[in-house]
């Protein structure tokens, strides 16, 4: 997704974590050798030429699917082209995502840039909301009163904030197993929508950047589908474009951490690898697996290092697995399958105090 600020990425990977241990478990200085082993082997070193081929790949493809929307667009064939946009366009978050946390390069300013284009202009989504957002959800992953990501929204993620549900909201939630994926259809949408509310929170200057962008993409958007295509057909093509794309995010993103430990705010501070290991989950899979996840599926390695670059990642796993092993610390991995399971579980658990009631 767009950018997360330089700082908080680098942070995260090259400073050790602080020492609070979590009871029973191993301290955070536990962290401090892993760090080594991973330096040692360059994982953390940028890979800037992988991703300009990424890049130029991913704008080739979203040029020719665009003039295949001017070719098929007075005719129902290009709703065929809807499904690969937004599978493009999920590759252009995960470009931006990983432009935000530094993977890319380390001038701050080419980074803002490259999320900006990925992010404002070719998704309609603002990087700033984002780097507010995410930002905090990397520094406390899982933490009720810490990462926006489990706070009490259209979904819930402990019994505590089910009990106080009412109304419309409560109805959600007793089924909010079984309407997860159908939500998911509007995160594109709603995205967009929190990137628009958030320009109040901008600098006059940043805001001014953001909202110019914000609204070139959705002048762009809309005028490359009426003048393509009758409205009839671009109507459907954008409700297929936009659901299908909020679809690949929410499959991105869902097995990361629902489901998995989450921090007692009252309890003991945890350390770095603690606090990124144990609130995370892998999915096993192959190429076809890390292509289609955007590298997310090692969320721990992520976690623990996010300005590693993508293709790094993998080969970072044996060893940030032998360390947990090591220090007598879990590490939770699973496919794809079971981890939508997990996470439908979860959901299903939180809910289930109201449906009894």
């Amino acid at each position: 997704m767009p950018q997360a600020t330089t700082a908080v990425a680098d942070r995260f990977a090259v400073a050790s974590p602080p020492s609070e241990a979590h009871p029973g478990r191993s301290g955070g200085s536990d962290f401090a050798p892993l760090l080594r082993m991973v330096k040692a082997q360059g994982l953390l070193e940028r890979r800037t030429a992988w991703y300009v081929r990424s890049m130029v790949v991913n704008a080739l493809a979203l040029s020719a699917v665009g003039m295949g929307i001017f070719a098929l667009g007075h005719t129902w064939w290009v709703l065929l082209l809807a499904p690969a946009l937004s599978v493009l366009c999920t590759r252009t978050a995960f470009i931006g995502h990983d432009a935000g946390h530094s993977q890319i390069t380390g001038n701050r300013t080419l980074a803002r840039l490259i999320g900006l284009v990925h992010g404002n202009l070719l998704l309609g989504m603002s990087v700033s909301w984002w780097n507010d957002k995410h930002n905090r959800h990397h520094a406390n992953p899982n933490h009720i009163e810490k990462d926006p990501d489990v706070a009490a929204d259209v979904l819930v993620f402990t019994s505590k904030q089910a009990r106080v549900r009412i109304g419309f909201r409560r109805w959600l939630t007793r089924h909010q197993a079984w309407l997860f994926f159908p939500l998911t259809l509007l995160q594109g949408i709603a995205m967009k929508v929190y990137g628009f509310r958030d320009l109040r929170r901008q600098s006059p200057r940043e805001r001014a950047v953001e909202a110019t962008l914000l609204v070139a993409h959705l002048a762009g958007y809309v005028t490359l589908l009426l003048t393509a295509m009758p409205l009839g057909h671009a109507l459907v093509f954008a409700a297929l474009h936009q659901g299908l794309f909020g679809l690949h995010l929410g499959l991105a993103f869902a097995p990361n951490h629902k489901g998995m430990e989450m921090p007692d705010p009252d309890g003991a501070r945890w350390g770095h690898l603690q606090r990124q290991v144990l609130t995370s989950r892998n999915v096993r899979g192959g190429t076809l697996t890390d292509w289609f996840l955007g590298g997310l599926n090692y969320q721990i390695e992520h976690h623990l290092f996010p300005s590693m670059p993508r293709p790094h990642l993998r080969h970072a796993q044996p060893l940030v697995r032998a360390h947990c092993h090591a220090v007598g610390m879990p590490y939770a991995e699973t496919g794809l399958a079971d981890s939508y399971q997990q996470v439908l579980r979860h959901l299903r658990e939180v809910g289930e105090p109201l449906r009894a009631g």
